[in-house]
């Protein structure tokens, strides 16, 4: 019974922090997405060559934006 009780905690765990980052990857998505078409409309679809990009115009991008890169900037920190 307990082993049953803790393969479904584990399940609503795992299924609940995909859901959060899903949502998270669509915010980041939105933050960024008058950027990307305003200064990198030339790389889409290319997500690698439109980051790149951005990268180059950071002084350029919208604040809500620049907080994505810098978010994941430190992330990959860790």
């Amino acid at each position: 019974m307990k082993r049953k009780f803790f393969a479904v905690l584990l399940a609503f765990i795992a299924m609940g922090s995909s859901v959060t980052f899903a949502a998270s990857q669509d915010d980041e998505d939105k933050a960024c997405r008058s950027d990307a078409f305003r200064l990198c409309s030339s790389e889409i679809p290319d997500r690698d060559k439109i980051e790149a990009c951005m990268k180059q115009h950071y002084d350029q991008l919208s604040p809500q934006c620049k907080k994505v890169f810098q978010s994941s900037s430190s992330d990959s920190g860790k």
